[in-house]
């Protein structure tokens, strides 16, 4: 039997001015200042939203992505103001930069697949010869994307975004140097864990014109991790490194068929399926925090949710 999840939020708060459901989460505006941020449960990949949800993943998101905004606010202020519920986050309302910054440290995933075709070359970056998947580059590359409004993330390269004016100069120099202290500070905490933080990426915004970090940071959704003690063993036997994160669900998409192109249908999702996926954010959970993670309850989660974020926000207006 399937454990309970919060597949969607249906409130309406007071002094809100608007909402927004995206792929994972549900987002409501108050008094146009404040975001109130509930990560339910769904899960998607190659921009489908999968159709069942996965019970505790919206709390491990939630928990995790604090932690990394509390231990990396020396690098960057961000977004964040409190956290009255396991799976919400209240915060500043930012006018977001419509770019990720995604930083790569190894070979894996998006990059691999364009390497294996036979690319050199990603968003402008050049690509060593004579690498294996999974192995690290010799210093971190940035790999930008355009944030689509619908549809796929399209990559870009620094001298597209300047060609384009889509940013500044001074503000894109400023935000490699963030994107990279944010990813080095993540890869230490990481190691120091027994974890590889693979590659991941961040997105900005500006909040009276200050440059703040926003949305998620170092999760199994926007990150890729590895175990450091069975890395060069795994890398040396030419075997697949164990994901911690979304990756071995696209994986098993492709697997089935499914890599989100017209025409391609979704698989059926079985319990076991749904159970192993939890499993896999719960176990980032554990080795990225020590403890095992506090499941929540999904009993009343509805009224008890509503109660702590109304809460929140009178404690901030």
């Amino acid at each position: 039997m399937q454990p309970q999840s919060l597949t969607a939020t249906n409130f309406f708060f007071k002094n809100q001015t608007h909402f927004y459901r995206g792929k994972v989460r549900d987002v409501y505006t108050i008094s146009n200042d404040l975001l109130v941020v509930v990560a339910c449960d769904r899960i998607s990949a190659f921009d489908h939203v999968l159709p069942k949800s996965i019970p505790f993943k919206g709390q491990v998101l939630t928990q995790v992505a604090n932690l990394f905004l509390d231990y990396t606010q020396n690098i960057i202020p961000n977004w964040k103001i409190s956290n009255p519920d396991p799976q919400v986050t209240i915060g500043k309302k930012c006018q977001a930069i419509p770019i990720e910054f995604v930083v790569r440290g190894y070979l894996t995933g998006h990059a691999w697949r364009t390497y294996q075709a036979g690319g050199r070359t990603l968003c402008g970056v050049t690509l060593p010869e004579g690498l294996k998947e999974n192995d690290p580059f010799p210093e971190p590359i940035i790999t930008p994307a355009t944030k689509a409004s619908s549809g796929h993330d399209e990559d870009i390269s620094y001298e597209e975004i300047l060609k384009r004016k889509l940013l500044p100069k001074k503000t894109l120099n400023a935000l490699y140097d963030k994107a990279l202290s944010l990813y080095t500070s993540g890869v230490n905490y990481a190691k120091e864990r027994g974890l590889i933080l693979v590659d991941t990426k961040y997105e900005f915004g500006l909040y009276h014109e200050d440059l703040m970090l926003i949305d998620e940071i170092h999760t199994p959704d926007s990150s890729r991790f590895f175990y450091l003690d069975s890395y060069e063993e795994l890398q040396q036997a030419a075997k697949p490194q164990k994901q911690l994160s979304k990756e071995f669900v696209r994986e098993w998409l492709m697997s089935e068929g499914f890599q989100g192109l017209d025409g391609q249908l979704m698989p059926d999702m079985n319990v076991d399926m749904v159970n192993q996926i939890s499993s896999r954010y719960q176990e980032l959970y554990r080795a990225m925090t020590g403890t095992a993670l506090m499941e929540r309850s999904y009993e009343d989660i509805f009224t008890n949710m509503q109660e702590s974020i109304e809460l929140g926000i009178t404690k901030l207006t």
